[in-house]
């Protein structure tokens, strides 16, 4: 007989035991208190309070609920009634103690629960406690071994997962320069704006579950080409109406922006896109890491090669070809077993938020395994043929001839060697760059990276694209002529290039050399913003070993352009030399990078939590020109928000210092982040560390 209405139990409260929960789940430093943030596959608890003691008959079950209609048929509404027992494949909870009115309860999810936001109600009976403001979150586990997630290494979990700074790498091959990068997956809103784009995603709570599909989606999300997704990319060198690639510190205020106005964010770049994917993605709880591929290939053909085409000065032409070779270019790998493959492609898996190409419908990219790449597996999911040519691609460079008023077109050289080099991501727990080229590709011209590309190039072919060919090593020259660059491989900005063109002959023979050079100003995905000069001579090579052409061109021919174009530009060489007799061709090529004065940090090494303490910026102008419209970008995870500091003009010489007034509210080692930058000068970063105490 059920008992009278009157003494049936009523829930007053639910305490969701944030701070020991946290710890055990690894989120304490997830800056959300009010609410519960767990890890899949591992018990956490609660107390719930009743309006009397819990007689053994008494019905309570707990439920979570997923959005506005929620069911239990698709996974969206979760009871667990507390006498129910245990069972590891399902949701449970049971009671585990009971003192007075109080009841703590020890909730259990399977390690492979859809991760999401879930709010929590309590029915006793035909009463319903619903508070409306209990909500738990539930991340990936890196930590439990059934998770697909599970990273055993627990310094890696440390740096893959809980490491909310770090850095991207940019530049070039010859000067590979660390960018510090704040991912600020634990600051205020960051938590909510993925939960906003789970959301938005559209993704059933079904395959909420799988991160091969949750980090697909945010590979396309965090991208906002088809689904108003976080940032508009934006290579055309004008940022106005928004903030340039160049001046963001790191991903939070982007996403937290975002979830804010709930529009795409103006501008990011590749950098920018894997900076916010990676904080996503550690937010959520997946490891992930920034990876960056120099000579990166973008191959729109997917024949596995990339044309470059040269006028007959040497410059390189941008309108021939929708292939490109990118200086760098930044993506992602996040870590994960793949069950939906054939076995032996669990690990890193690569992911690119950067709209390049579209994949099945849209600009989404990944995840594709690093395993499946190195071996030339381009069959397996997914987007497995863009990224292997990203780092496998040859580039066959073309020269464009006009006879008789048609274009004639010679082919230079075939590189087998140059893309896909010096593949870079920051050291596990270390401030040093890691080359994982190895775990891309097989050694350069090794037989198993040969056997990798010719098992690409059999898919590609059988799948009827354009026809892939391995290439074959071009015979040693008759002519034993050698061609390199002399000079300076960073530059001064302001300063005029002064370059040697050398070319060496080490055979007995005498040579007639038609020889161009040409030097442009290029953005890092090989973009051409400016001509800056070429020389275009015959040379005899006859009692001549060594012969230097000088190549100068004055500061005043590159600084306009460089003022003008928002983005950070570098300095490409080209040369091609003809020998007459042999009808032989070379070329060579240098890239150049431009050298900046340091921007110094000053703080103290020690600070108190909830004390202030002043953090100084210093920079001093030793470049010969002036700098105009400085602007100090600074940001500190748990110190303050990302600021902008406007400096006015630096005339040559001047020295500006900014003080910013410090109050920490998180203990640990944090870190500053400044960035300084103007219409000549596009970014010059720095960065220091203080320890935060209690």
């Amino acid at each position: 007989m059920s008992q009278p209405a009157a003494s049936s139990l009523k829930t007053l409260g639910v305490d969701l035991l944030q701070k020991q929960n946290a710890r055990l789940h690894h989120t304490e430093e997830y800056h959300d208190n009010t609410c519960l943030i767990v890890r899949r596959g591992q018990m956490f608890q609660l107390k719930l309070t009743f309006d009397r003691e819990l007689k053994d008959n008494d019905e309570v079950v707990v439920q979570l609920s997923v959005g506005e209609k929620p069911l239990e048929s698709n996974e969206t509404l979760l009871s667990m009634n507390l006498r129910s027992g245990q069972d590891a494949r399902c949701w449970c909870a049971n009671i585990s103690n009971t003192s007075g009115k109080e009841c703590l309860v020890a909730v259990t999810s399977p390690a492979d629960a859809a991760v999401g936001k879930y709010f929590l109600s309590v029915t006793t009976g035909p009463h319903i406690y619903n508070p409306g403001n209990k909500v738990v979150y539930v991340l990936f586990n890196p930590w439990c071994e059934a998770d697909t997630v599970f990273m055993p290494n627990d310094t890696e979990r440390l740096e893959y997962v809980l490491s909310d700074t770090g850095y991207i790498y940019v530049g070039s091959i010859q000067n590979i320069v660390g960018r510090p990068w704040n991912f600020g997956q634990f600051e205020d809103d960051v938590l909510d704006s993925c939960m906003y784009l789970l959301d938005k995603s559209k993704l059933k709570q079904k395959v909420r579950k799988d991160p091969v599909i949750v980090s697909r989606a945010m590979s396309a999300l965090v991208n906002a080409n088809d689904d108003s997704g976080v940032l508009f990319g934006n290579w055309s060198g004008t940022y106005s109406g928004g903030t340039s690639p160049v001046a963001w510190t790191g991903s939070a205020p982007i996403l937290q922006k975002y979830y804010k106005t709930k529009k795409p964010i103006c501008f990011g770049q590749c950098w920018v896109f894997s900076g916010v994917l990676t904080a996503v993605m550690r937010c959520l709880g997946i490891p992930a890491r920034s990876v960056t591929n120099f000579a990166s290939a973008h191959d729109t053909q997917e024949n596995l090669k990339v044309d470059i085409y040269l006028n007959e000065r040497g410059e390189k032409l941008n309108d021939m070809t929708s292939d490109s070779v990118w200086n760098f270019h930044v993506w992602n790998d996040v870590w994960m077993k793949r069950p939906d493959l054939p076995q032996g492609f669990d690990g890193w898996q690569a992911v690119d938020a950067t709209p390049q190409e579209i994949s099945q419908g849209i600009y989404q990219c990944g995840p594709c395994p690093v395993k499946a790449i190195r071996s030339g597996e381009v069959y397996l999911l997914y987007d497995s043929k863009f990224v292997f040519a990203e780092v496998n691609a040859d580039r066959v460079f073309w020269h464009v001839k006009n006879e008789n008023g048609k274009q004639k077109l010679v082919k230079l050289r075939e590189e087998t060697k140059a893309i896909g080099k010096s593949i870079s991501t920051k050291a596990v727990g270390k401030n040093t760059r890691e080359d994982i080229t190895a775990q891309y590709k097989f050694p350069e011209g090794s037989p198993e990276e040969r056997k990798a590309v010719e098992k690409a190039c059999s898919y590609l072919n059988s799948s009827n694209l354009a026809v892939c060919e391995s290439t074959t090593p071009l015979p040693p020259l008759q002519a034993g002529i050698q061609l390199e660059v002399e000079g300076e491989k960073a530059l001064w900005l302001g300063n005029p290039i002064n370059l040697n063109i050398i070319v060496q002959n080490s055979s007995a023979g005498a040579w007639t050399i038609n020889l161009v050079a040409s030097c442009q100003l290029q953005s890092y995905t090989g973009k051409i913003e400016a001509n800056l000069g070429s020389i275009k001579q015959t040379v005899q090579t006859e009692g001549k070993p060594v012969i230097q052409l000088p190549l100068n061109i004055a500061a005043d021919a590159y600084m306009k352009t460089v003022t003008s174009v928002e983005d950070e530009l570098l300095i490409k060489v080209n040369i091609i030399a003809e020998i007459q007799e042999t009808n032989e061709k070379l070329t060579d090529e240098l890239t150049l990078t431009f050298q900046y004065p340091p921007l110094k940090v000053e703080m103290p090494e020690t600070a108190k939590i909830n004390e202030d303490f002043t953090c100084s910026f210093i920079f001093k102008n030793t470049l010969s020109i002036p700098l105009e419209k400085c602007k100090l970008h600074v940001e500190g995870l748990g110190i303050f928000k990302m600021e902008t500091i406007g400096q006015g003009d630096i005339m040559p010489g001047r020295i500006i210092k900014s003080q910013i007034i410090c109050a920490p509210n998180k203990t640990g080692e944090k870190k500053i982040v400044a960035k300084l930058t103007s219409n000549q000068v596009k970014g010059i970063s720095a960065e220091k560390t203080i320890t935060i105490t209690a």
